[in-house]
């Protein structure tokens, strides 16, 4: 019983972080773009930058002019990420109090991806996400499918859409998966 017990706590403790990506002084934001609500006609606006401590941040304004209410901060994997053996995602992010999203997908040009909610509280949080609680959804609705379950992830997201007109700003210190 004892040697079941050490092996479960050696490999539990042994399972090294898989970073996703880490902000730095030195990070490269190529892969990161936005995409607000323009797409739909919305007047939303966001924008990804470093501090001088070098984390991301992520900030703006939303607007719900035109239908719009909605931005969003994507990062598309140089290439593909194998995950397998991963079963939880980590954000290290500081923010203002407002309930973002967090997405997934494990394949890029899918319509959907998998979704979901975390609150921040103004301080320097540890986010912890189990991968088979992210649902898929599609512009706001919930897909009839099961959970994420992949093994290989493409493109990581976070979004603000809470359906009103307020200005936003979430710190990113880093993101990986244990």
């Amino acid at each position: 019983m004892r040697i079941l017990l050490f092996i479960t706590l050696f490999l539990a403790t042994s399972m090294e972080a898989q970073t996703i990506f880490n902000f730095s002084k030195n990070a490269q934001l190529n892969n990161w773009y936005v995409v607000d609500d323009g797409v739909m006609g919305g007047r939303s606006m966001g924008s990804i930058k470093q501090d001088q401590e070098g984390h991301g941040v992520f900030a703006g304004s939303i607007s719900l002019e035109n239908n719009g209410g909605f931005s969003s901060v994507r990062y598309r994997l140089p290439e593909p990420m194998d995950i397998k053996g991963a079963t939880k995602v980590v954000l290290k992010i500081k923010a203002d109090g407002k309930e973002y999203q967090f997405r997934v997908s494990d394949q890029i040009g899918k319509r959907y991806s998998y979704i979901t909610t975390f609150t921040t509280n103004g301080s320097w949080q540890e986010i912890v996400i189990p991968l088979n609680s992210l649902y898929p959804s599609f512009r706001g609705r919930s897909l009839n499918m099961p959970n994420f379950s992949a093994d290989v992830l493409e493109e990581i997201t976070f979004l603000i859409g809470n359906k009103k007109t307020e200005d936003f700003e979430l710190l990113i210190e880093s993101i990986s998966l244990r």
